[in-house]
């Protein structure tokens, strides 16, 4: 089992990883769209950094700084170190011919140099609602299930190829159990808690849940999750995508998030009530009347690539409606049962629009921010619905006023510039660079031909 060492003090961690070979440690980080970026020190070099930090280029990561002002540096969180199971620094798997290769990592804050918190950092913007969370009472708690395919590499090429064929919780004989088994390993040598792991609706799709926990410690564990799978699943010559919607005509990969406030005074889930028909108190009723309302504000950052807008169509249980219900999966929330036996304090609700190629940190925070306003201004939670809105008639859809998504990434960031709540929790930063990312990437897409389009529309024109 790899090393993870979380109630030791950063000297104590230290000293650890050197009995255990750790050579190297990797400085990790994210950048606003998402993507982890890292820097290698020597293991000798971490106190320095834990003390003082270590300075990059922040010129050079995608929605950071401007040419002028790039000097920024990096403070470990040591709660968040552990060592890289694929990289130990024990066994031949960890060995070269000048030594050890074993390599840990460590979460990093990002600051600018008069040592403040970068407001164009995705985990600070995830902190600033955290504390705002705090302030009024409560701690923020989350699990996200992040569904990917497992792919092929077709003499070098990655192709949208499943390696399987097998369905929903199907026992599938072939290579994918033991990748499975492989990644809920490593996952656990991160410390990362695994709950079950599972094969999913489409062919080569899979899930693996971890535990639920707070905010901050979640968000991390996604972003672990992310590199880590990729990570095993090449160590078998397969390549594991995010992508939410690779294959037409079958499901898309989500990142349903599971989500609920606990109460700092009462000790107690805020978001539990047992004389209520749904379980919900008042403040979990505010905080999903929150959701639905900024929901087409934020889709942009829970759904943030063209791609996304070809998984939230009706037919492959993902939302696309403004509603909310118990058993109804074409709703954008849905509130799970509380399993027999259990107390109300497992209470909770599942935002299910989100997905697994959308910066988690951003993603979590434009939530919260959302359920947070819907406390403050006390909004109420419309009815739920219960049938499948897909089977209903357009017309009854309108009589009942429900909205729907935005239908592509283009329409998703002009409501987002529209909604004050949501641009507020990004920051001006994050916003402005997010805003001109997104728009770069749907120009270029609705300008691009398909081959859809030269196959439909070159000989009948």
């Amino acid at each position: 089992m790899a090393l993870v060492l979380p109630e030791q003090d950063p000297l104590a961690k230290i000293e650890t990883a050197k009995e255990n070979n750790v050579r190297f440690v990797q400085l990790q980080f994210t950048d606003i769209i998402g993507a982890v970026k890292s820097v290698t020190i020597p293991l000798h070099q971490l106190e320095g950094s834990v003390e003082h930090g270590t300075w990059f280029d922040g010129s050079s990561i995608e929605g950071f700084t401007r040419i002028a002002e790039s000097d920024q540096y990096l403070k470990p969180d040591m709660s968040t170190f552990a060592e890289i199971p694929w990289q130990p620094g024990h066994g031949t798997l960890g060995s070269g011919p000048l030594g050890s290769r074993g390599t840990a990592r460590v979460i990093c804050d990002v600051y600018t140099p008069n040592g403040e918190p970068f407001a164009g950092d995705p985990r600070w913007v995830l902190k600033r609602q955290l504390e705002r969370a705090r302030k009024l009472g409560y701690i923020w708690n989350t699990g996200p299930e992040l569904e990917f395919f497992l792919f092929l590499r077709n003499n070098g090429d990655i192709k949208p190829l499943p390696h399987d064929e097998a369905g929903y919780f199907d026992f599938s004989t072939d290579l994918a159990q033991q990748v499975r088994q492989d990644m809920v390993n490593a996952l656990e040598a991160f410390g990362i808690r695994v709950e079950a792991a599972h094969h999913e609706v489409a062919p080569g799709q899979h899930e693996i849940d971890f535990e639920y926990a707070d905010g901050l410690r979640t968000a991390d564990n996604a972003v672990t999750f992310k590199f880590t799978l990729k990570a095993i699943a090449q160590l078998h010559g397969l390549y594991a995508t995010f992508m939410p919607k690779p294959i037409f005509g079958i499901n898309g990969s989500g990142m349903h998030t599971h989500q609920s406030l606990y109460s700092i005074a009462e000790e107690r889930n805020a978001f539990a009530d047992p004389n209520n028909r749904y379980g919900l108190s008042d403040v979990a009723r505010s905080y999903m009347a929150g959701i639905l309302a900024h929901a087409r504000g934020m889709i942009s950052v829970l759904a943030p690539l063209v791609n996304s807008y070809k998984r939230l169509v009706p037919g492959y249980e993902a939302p696309t409606y403004l509603t909310w219900g118990r058993t109804n999966r074409s709703a954008l929330i849905r509130v799970p049962k509380v399993s027999p036996g259990r107390s109300v304090e497992a209470t909770r609700i599942e935002v299910r629009c989100p997905d697994p190629s959308s910066n988690t940190y951003l993603a979590f925070a434009v939530m919260l921010a959302a359920g947070l306003d819907g406390i403050e201004k006390g909004l109420e939670l419309a009815e739920p619905v219960e049938e499948s809105l897909y089977a209903m008639d357009a017309s009854r859809i309108q009589e009942r006023g429900i909205r729907e998504l935005p239908g592509t990434l283009g329409e998703a960031i002009d409501e987002l510039e529209k909604d004050e709540v949501v641009c507020q929790a990004l920051g001006d930063h994050v916003l402005s660079r997010f805003v001109e990312a997104k728009r770069q990437e749907w120009d270029e897409y609705r300008t691009q031909v398909t081959p859809w389009e030269v196959e439909r529309y070159l000989e009948a024109f």
